[in-house]
């Protein structure tokens, strides 16, 4: 086959570091919008990124060129540089991340949860939302390490 196609869909979801609640509402479009721009110039396309004051989520197709960690990685490190230049605070995220493959027939659903995230952290952590997410994946994982 001459041409390599692929449709692979990601959620990944990082917090800030100590899940501190660094990211004001006025500050979260603007943010949001910057970590889509990354994952475009990166050759992904972005489907949906929304989060609270100390989490990010984003929906997007992985470019068939690039890995999921390089592409995770480059988000984080883009936008930690961004936010302290325009907040003048010690910004940063978690070292960590979660990166969840989404069927197709899934998106939707994907994109609904990411735009109702500031509803449903009213009545749910982000460390419990996270483990719920780790289940419903089924990823295995030792609490003594999820957590910076």
């Amino acid at each position: 086959m001459p041409q390599s196609l692929s449709q692979i869909l990601v959620h990944s979801v990082f917090s800030t570091k100590a899940r501190e609640p660094m990211v004001s509402p006025s500050m979260r479009p603007r943010l949001h919008a910057y970590l889509a721009g990354v994952l475009g110039d990166l050759g992904n396309v972005s489907i949906q990124v929304g989060g609270t004051a100390d989490h990010v989520h984003a929906l997007f197709a992985l470019s068939r060129t690039m890995t999921v960690a390089d592409t995770i990685e480059k988000m984080k490190s883009n936008s930690s540089k961004w936010m302290k230049k325009e907040t003048r605070c010690g910004f940063g995220w978690q070292s960590g991340y979660g990166a969840f493959s989404v069927a197709a027939s899934q998106k939707k659903t994907v994109i609904k949860y990411i735009q109702t995230q500031e509803s449903h952290h009213r009545v749910i952590t982000f460390q419990d939302e996270f483990r719920i997410l780790l289940k419903r994946y089924e990823v295995e994982w030792d609490e003594r390490y999820v957590w910076d």
